[in-house]
């Protein structure tokens, strides 16, 4: 049994059915007839990076020890003078696979022989497993396209995965191939433009050479083959600078990439850039929580609840419980509880349930809000606010808004990270339908353990859908 996983970063469910629907992608068609195509939840932060955890290991990204793409360790345990904050866009990238707790496994690790292409996560990996380190020109091009803008450049770095993707199948039990031009060139061009479209296309190209080449061993009927994303998109018409609002609110800010601040009150790490975590009282070394925060804390979520690119502000009340708060639809607060999960309306319904949820399961979270604009909302706001990592706030953006401008090399025409719809919703097709519907991507992880037969260790959040 071989499993393939090919990632197309940054492909919203909808968007990708209604691409086979136009007769634009065939090979992804045919897989949609004789396999399955299913809606599934990403993570919240919905982020590259984040959103990968759940693919290679399983588990929600915040209880291992990645809230966000950018965050501050107010416990300074990990990160160093004199920032000690963490971006992984850029060098620091090189700290994935250290700051992951180490007691949660990663398929690379379980399964020997796997390979990778354009993975953030690469523990387990040998070097010459991870296969774009065998192409170091592919990641200049990659940390290039970032920093220039030249998003385009990534289509060449895609066709580079595609080789390694189809070279690899059939010839290692698992392939883990990501796909990066799609989500690069929804941030420059929009979701829904031609350059979008090629970058899928490069995708289908890749699903049909892998099938011809295992149809001709007779290798095809025992390939698990999945294509799915970390996370979807949205438009975006308009930007927040949050660090310079904070600072307009009479804070000194730390942020990226203008982190040595000496004396800074507040940290501000947006990541996607539809979500942010914010951390205030800096000098503390323990999370204050909602009850332990300074007046000048308080004061500030206040006013940044006021703000129209604030669609959810987050604050975590305890290990436990988390406040949800909404300018427009009120106060209400998520708890988890021995594994149960609930939503308490307070003066209003900010996840718009339209009800109070009280001691429901993961699965039944997940189903009670499966037809909400925030699927999934219970179980992963609870999972993150529980993390220790995560901020003292952590924001949602509204729709068509994001957290940051003056500092991305190319102006974001549309955007991800948020616990909306458009964000945490990604399509996961299948060559032979699943025997159990899937409901988030961190299924794949244990599912593909189970089809290579091996054991699926204990802890996972995901459960096998074969």
């Amino acid at each position: 049994m071989n499993v393939i996983v090919l990632l197309a970063d940054g492909a919203r469910a909808d968007w990708l059915a209604s691409a086979m629907d136009s007769g634009a992608v065939p090979a992804l068609t045919r897989l949609r007839a004789e396999g399955a195509l299913h809606d599934i939840t990403t993570v919240f932060p919905s982020v590259t990076g984040p959103a990968y955890v759940p693919l290679l290991m399983g588990r929600f990204p915040g209880a291992v020890g990645m809230p966000g793409l950018r965050w501050y360790d107010r416990a300074r345990d990990i990160c160093t003078w004199p920032d000690y904050s963490r971006s992984y866009v850029g060098y620091q990238m090189m700290f994935v696979d250290r700051d992951l707790d180490p007691r949660a496994p990663t398929i690379f690790e379980l399964v020997p022989g796997s390979v990778g292409a354009l993975s953030v996560i690469t523990r387990g990996l040998t070097r010459e497993r991870r296969l774009m380190a065998l192409v170091p020109r592919t990641a200049l091009r990659a940390t290039l396209t970032h920093y220039f803008g030249a998003a385009t450049a990534m289509l060449a770095v895609d066709r580079e995965v595609a080789a390694q993707a189809i070279a690899h199948a059939g010839e290692t039990p698992y392939v883990f191939a990501a796909f990066a031009a799609l989500d690069k060139l929804s941030h420059a061009k929009g979701h829904e433009s031609p350059e979008v479209r090629t970058a899928l296309s490069i995708v289908d190209d890749t699903v049909a050479a892998i099938r011809q080449k295992l149809e001709r061993r007779n290798e095809w009927n025992r390939t698990r083959l999945w294509i799915t994303s970390d996370h979807g998109h949205s438009r975006v018409t308009a930007h927040e600078d949050l660090d310079r609002v904070v600072r307009d609110l009479g804070h000194r800010v730390m942020a990226h990439p203008w982190v040595y601040r000496s004396g800074a009150e507040v940290a501000v790490m947006v990541c996607g850039n539809s979500m942010a975590h914010i951390y205030v009282d800096l000098a503390r070394r323990e999370r204050p929580f909602a009850g332990g925060m300074s007046a000048s804390a308080r004061s500030l979520i206040t006013r940044l609840l006021e703000r129209p690119s604030v669609d959810l502000m987050l604050v975590p009340e305890s290990d436990t419980a988390c406040a949800v708060l909404s300018a427009t639809r009120g106060r209400a607060t998520v708890s988890r509880r021995d594994g149960k999960y609930s939503y308490t309306r307070g003066d209003g319904d900010p996840l718009q349930t339209g009800g109070d949820l009280r001691g429901l399961s993961a699965n039944a979270a997940h189903d009670a809000a499966a037809t909400t604009p925030y699927p999934d909302a219970l179980v992963q706001i609870a999972e993150l606010a529980a993390a220790k990592r995560s901020g003292d706030v952590i924001l949602s953006a509204a729709p068509d808004w994001d957290f940051r401008l003056r500092y991305e090399p190319m102006p974001h025409v549309s955007s991800h990270g948020s616990l909306r719809r458009e964000h945490m919703m990604v399509p996961l097709l299948t060559n032979i339908a699943p025997k159990r519907t899937p409901r988030r991507t961190t299924d794949l992880m244990p599912s593909a353990l189970t089809a290579l037969g091996v054991p699926v260790p204990p802890g996972l959040d995901g459960e096998s859908f074969e």
